[in-house]
């Protein structure tokens, strides 16, 4: 294992956390920043493709339908986790988007067919925990509950996302599903540029540019390329680290700061995804 590629998992991880600081940055929607993301970043992926001369089309009509599906789940992801960052702090949208785990542990096993196991129900249930001592108050009046809310439903479409990567995986290369993936997502969420009334000014086009390309596209690229020499548990602990670099610029960037619930909750959250990364079956 060689440091450049430690180093380059690290730099990759810290675009991903950065993403969630430039949606709490910009004066647009959510909705809009997210189809910026996915519209600057699919650009961006298809040079690369045409250019290196990538083989660009699918095997079959299935593999099309599912694409399909899992670019108009990217949307939905991308677009509750910005919300839920815009409504409450950047730490309750990566803390809550950290809880996939929970949602994959009881999905995988009824996808692909494999044993559901008593640790696995363990951890899910202890992440449970995590949520509830984050949640301020049992009310969709308080908006930081609404906000974890529709973070957790973030989570699932990212947890049904994963386990729908794990599929092509094994037939496309990371950049041709990046493409496809964000490319439906954009064509799923340009009809709101006009529901949605939210003219970007200057700043606002060059952050979702920054998004898109550096935070998106660049950053994916260099996390699959570091993985061809970095074992899959240490990428899994590396990638652990993208909610305490969002919540670490949350700090610089914007003044925002943790309560004790999130703190905690959090403490909780993150703990758990450390353990299941470093106990991982796939290491």
């Amino acid at each position: 294992m060689k440091n450049k590629e430690i180093f380059l998992l690290h730099l990759a991880v810290m675009l991903f956390g950065l993403a969630g600081i430039i949606g709490k940055f910009v004066s647009l929607p959510a909705v809009i920043v997210t189809f910026g993301r996915v519209f600057f970043s699919s650009i961006f992926l298809l040079i690369i493709i045409l250019v290196k001369k990538e083989k660009i089309f699918l095997a079959n009509k299935r593999d099309y339908a599912l694409m399909i599906i899992a670019g108009v789940i990217m949307a939905i992801h991308w677009f509750t986790f910005l919300q839920t960052i815009q409504m409450s702090t950047v730490a309750i949208g990566t803390i809550t988007f950290s809880t996939f785990p929970l949602f994959v542990t009881f999905l995988e096993p009824i996808i692909y067919k494999e044993k559901l196991r008593i640790k696995d129900i363990i951890l899910a249930l202890i992440i449970f925990l995590g949520i509830l001592i984050t949640i301020p108050e049992f009310t969709l009046d308080n908006q930081v509950t609404l906000a974890i809310i529709i973070g957790l439903m973030g989570s699932l479409s990212y947890a049904v996302l994963c386990l729908m990567n794990r599929y092509f995986s094994n037939r496309y290369s990371g950049r041709i599903i990046c493409l496809y993936e964000q490319g439906i997502a954009a064509i799923t969420l340009f009809p709101a540029l006009f529901i949605v009334k939210a003219v970007p000014n200057a700043t606002d086009l060059l952050a979702l540019i920054f998004l898109g390309i550096i935070c998106t596209a660049l950053a994916h690229s260099i996390y699959v390329s570091s993985l061809k020499k970095v074992k899959v548990q240490t990428a899994g602990i590396i990638s652990g680290m993208e909610t305490v670099y969002s919540i670490v610029f949350a700090y610089i960037l914007l003044k925002e700061t943790l309560g004790v619930r999130e703190l905690v909750g959090g403490i909780v959250i993150l703990s758990v995804a450390f353990y299941a990364s470093i106990t991982s079956r796939d290491c």
